[in-house]
This record gives structure tokens, C-alpha cells and sequence, in this order.
């Protein structure tokens, strides 16, 4: 009796750590692939480095007698980082919206410093802003962490792995030439994974939510494939397309299939939200309630997510419009003709992005429903034959 006491902590840690072995050769692997991983700069950088540095006086400035400023800064600044850390040189700051800086005495900017002759030459890149994001991030875990206790602890852990997943992994296989949709469907899976066994460990309702969420995101990028494929939209109409092309001459990387593979990542939060929360309910109701049929558990999973779907697809919907306010505001200023705004590229890959994102989330709930609904019923409980009559009715039939 006293050797069962002793294993059983240790049969209850063995899947945790099994978990924890595979994230350590996961992050050995992560190491293996960025290794090899040889990129080429989109401009050639000449020498030239991008330091920290602190303004220590303001030699000639640029501001008008109207208030307004003109033509560029020239200040003294003090390198705080990098290989020029300590030296003092003049930078010029030019007066543009994208770059360059209005310059203070006291203030931290970034220099793009290089040397010709042993002479430092630079000029103001931009503020630097990484002290103000940073402070961003830090109070956003704190809360999540204050708030959700352990839950919000483990949804932090969820974001850092997601975050490293997109990073080292899911960019480093678009660049060695892996299928887009491939790709964003391994990290989607394995986010999905991570996520919910941090979120709901080992147990049936982590298990449907993962299969449910897999399920809604693979069907939220095939339907943005084919209906791409039917309105002549694909990842070559992009923005951005003449910076991917550069890439693409120096790389493996398969431009074509970008744009689907975004939109599978970008439906990924909302799918896992609404499986997760779907497959949690159909957990309790059978949790209080054995005895209810898969068809009943079913019904009432979906019943659930239908209240789920307006809210999930105006947050998709809502953040898609949001990243493309400024292309709404010129539409709108100048008046377009209404044929020429639905034929714009610009116009019809939000459109796919919005609406094939919220088809997933909206087919997800009755996948998460029915998966949950069999593997909850399997589980076992009190059969309807067996069900216990309620003290009322027995009254009654007395």
C-alpha cells in the first residue's frame, strides 16, 4: 500500500512531464532550423548601424515662427549602444512622418550611425520607443496575471509560446520554400495544442476544443482558397507585393499562397475562443448532467454558440475594417463609384479575410459541439433507461 502512495504524485507528473520534454526538444529544434536560415537585407546597409543614443544639445533647429517645422534637426548626441557606445557625434533629423524625430535635449533616440575615414556619420532614425512597448507588454501580463490568477498566468505562457511558434518557426519554414497553408497549419495546430493543455490539461474537453479548433481553421482557410480562386484573388495582389518579389529572388518563398496562409493565423484566436468555450459548456452540462444523449449535449452545445457567433464575428469583421481605415477614408473622401470599389483588390481580400474568418468560427460550433457531444457521452454516465426519477414525479405516480 505504502509503495502505490509513493508512485501515485509520479503517474499524475508523468504526462506533465512528458509535455515539458517535448517543449525542450521542440525549442532544440527551433535552434536547428533558425541556424540554417540565411537572409538577405532588402537594402544594402554600407557599413552602417543602428544605435541608441541620448540628445545632448540641439545645434541648429527647424522649428517656424508659425509653429510648424521645416527641413531637418541637427543635434549632438551621446551613443548609448552597439560598438560606437560612448562616443559623442552631430546627427540631422529631417522633419517626415515615417522618419526621424523632433529632438529634445535629455531625449532617447535611435541613430543610424556608420564611419567613413574614422569620422562618425549619422542621422535620427526615429524615437526610441522600445522603453514605452515594453512598459505596454509588461502591464498587460501583470494584469492578465493579476486578474486571471493561474488561468491568466497560463493564458501569458499560451501568448509567449504562440508568439515564438510565428517567429521562429512558422517564418523560417515560409522562407526555406514550405507550403503557406503548411505552414500556418502546423503552427496553428501546435498553438492550438500548447493553448489548451495550458488552459484545460488532460481531459476530454481539451481534447474536442483541440480537434474543434483544428477543424474551424482548416475550413476557414479552404473556404478563403476557393473562393480567392473564384474571384482571381491571390497573394500576388497584394500591397506589398514588389518588396515580397525581392524576397522571393533571394529566397524559396512561395508568394502566392501568403494570403491564405495570414487568413488561417488570423482566425486562429477567435476559433480557439469560441471551441474552447463551446466544449467547456457541453463539459459542465454533462458534468451535472450524465445522463443526457450525445444528440442532447449536441444541441446544446450549439445552442450556446450561436450566441457565441455575432459576438466572434463582429470581433473579426471589426478588426479587419480596423486595419483598413485609412483605404476606407480615401474611398469615401474621393467618392468612388461603387463598381470600381468592389473590383479593388484592396477591397476583396478584406472582404475574403473578414467573411472566410467568421465562417470558421461559425463552423466551428457545430464541430466543437458535435465532437465534444460524442467523447463526453462515451465517457459514460447514468443511461436514459436508468435515469433517476425526480422525488415530483414519484409523488405523482403514487
Amino acid at each position: 500500500m505504502e509503495q502505490k502512495r509513493d508512485t501515485g504524485p509520479w503517474k499524475k507528473r508523468l504526462p506533465h512531464l512528458a509535455v515539458l520534454l517535448l517543449l525542450v526538444l521542440f525549442g532544440f529544434f527551433l535552434v536547428w532550423l533558425n541556424l540554417g536560415v540565411e537572409k538577405t537585407p532588402l537594402l544594402p546597409q554600407d557599413g552602417s548601424d543602428f544605435a541608441k543614443a541620448r540628445v545632448l544639445s540641439i545645434l541648429e533647429d527647424n522649428l517656424q515662427p508659425d509653429g510648424t517645422r521645416q527641413g531637418s534637426q541637427t543635434i549632438t548626441a551621446e551613443i548609448t549602444s552597439g560598438p560606437y557606445k560612448g562616443q559623442v557625434c552631430e546627427a540631422t533629423s529631417i522633419s517626415s512622418y515615417l522618419h526621424g524625430a523632433v529632438c529634445e535635449v535629455g531625449g532617447k533616440i535611435i541613430l543610424q550611425v556608420s564611419e567613413h575615414d574614422g569620422a562618425l556619420s549619422a542621422s535620427v532614425y526615429n524615437y526610441d520607443r522600445g522603453g514605452a512597448l515594453y512598459l505596454l507588454a509588461g502591464l498587460f501580463l501583470v494584469l492578465l496575471w493579476g486578474i486571471g490568477g493561474k488561468k491568466g498566468l497560463a493564458s501569458a505562457a499560451s501568448l509567449v509560446f504562440t508568439f515564438v511558434c510565428i517567429l521562429f518557426l512558422y517564418l523560417p519554414m515560409l522562407y526555406r520554400g514550405a507550403s503557406p497553408f503548411l505552414s500556418a497549419a502546423v503552427v496553428a495546430v501546435l498553438t492550438t495544442l500548447v493553448t489548451m493543455y495550458l488552459i484545460g490539461g488532460f481531459s476530454i474537453k481539451t481534447l474536442a476544443s483541440i480537434l474543434g479548433t483544428v477543424a474551424g481553421v482548416v475550413a476557414s482557410g479552404g473556404i478563403a482558397a476557393l473562393f480567392g480562386k473564384l474571384a482571381h484573388i491571390s497573394g500576388w495582389n497584394v500591397g506589398d507585393i514588389e518588396s515580397l518579389l525581392f524576397v522571393g529572388q533571394n529566397s524559396k518563398l512561395q508568394i502566392g499562397g501568403l494570403l491564405f496562409s495570414g487568413i488561417l493565423i488570423a482566425a486562429l484566436g477567435a476559433v480557439m475562443d469560441v471551441s474552447m468555450s463551446v466544449a467547456s459548456v457541453v463539459g459542465e452540462l454533462h458534468a451535472h448532467g450524465p445522463h443526457l444523449t450525445a444528440r442532447e449535449l449536441f444541441k446544446s452545445g450549439v445552442n450556446v454558440g450561436r450566441d457565441m457567433m455575432g459576438t466572434m464575428s463582429n470581433t473579426l469583421l471589426l478588426a479587419f475594417t480596423g486595419g483598413s481605415v485609412s483605404l476606407l477614408v480615401m474611398i469615401y473622401a474621393y467618392n468612388m463609384p461603387y463598381l470600381q470599389i468592389m473590383n479593388m483588390y484592396a477591397i476583396g481580400i478584406e472582404i475574403l479575410q473578414g467573411l472566410s474568418g467568421t465562417l470558421g468560427v461559425i463552423l466551428t460550433v457545430p464541430f466543437v459541439s458535435l465532437i465534444s457531444a460524442v467523447l463526453m457521452a462515451r465517457r459514460g454516465g447514468n443511461p436514459p433507461e436508468k435515469r433517476a426519477v425526480p422525488p415530483a414525479k414519484q409523488l405523482s405516480s403514487d
